[in-house]
């Protein structure tokens, strides 16, 4: 069996998976609820933890801000909530990186912001390296009360970018 042709097969199969994932977020405040009938045509996949996630909102995320693969999740027994992402465009995401943007996250419930944390020896828990295009980021909320529980949605904002509606798992 000649391995270029099924290294060429599998980096494209890769390569659509990728694209099918998208940016892995729900619809943003206003859109129709999980339950609700989609639009004719649209379509609503499941991410790997079973959360539906709109193709539209996907593909949204990944041309206005360069990123996919959106996943925010209760850590340290919900102490934390950890959002990781995927670069698709460095210079529309570099926002997310740009150690002058404080990111926070908002509940929408409560309305509460949550800041990334600064460790006196550590620094703030969050990746502030020049994004590259293909390489997955992550940065850490505090969640004092643990007052974000999985299922909960929640937006990520940076300076002028907002990622909104995504859920906690």
């Amino acid at each position: 069996m000649n391995s270029k042709p099924t290294a060429m097969f599998l980096a494209g199969l890769l390569a659509t998976s990728l694209l099918a994932a998208g940016a892995l977020a729900q619809s943003p405040p206003g859109a129709p609820a999980l339950g609700a009938a989609a639009a004719p045509g649209a379509k609503v996949l499941a991410s790997p933890t079973g959360v539906p996630r709109s193709q539209k909102a996907m593909r949204y995320f990944a041309l206005r801000y360069g990123v996919d693969h959106l996943q925010v999740r209760s850590v340290s027994s919900g102490a934390s909530l950890e959002f990781r992402y995927r670069v698709l465009d460095a210079e529309k995401a570099k926002i997310l990186n740009d150690k002058r943007a404080a990111p926070y996250l908002i509940d929408w419930k409560s309305g509460a912001k949550l800041t990334v944390p600064t460790m006196e020896k550590i620094g703030a828990l969050r990746q502030v390296a020049t994004p590259e295009p293909g390489h997955d980021y992550w940065m850490v909320f505090s969640n004092p009360g643990k007052l974000v529980k999985p299922g909960d949605r929640v937006d990520v904002a940076a300076g002028s970018l907002r990622l909104e509606g995504l859920i906690v798992e």
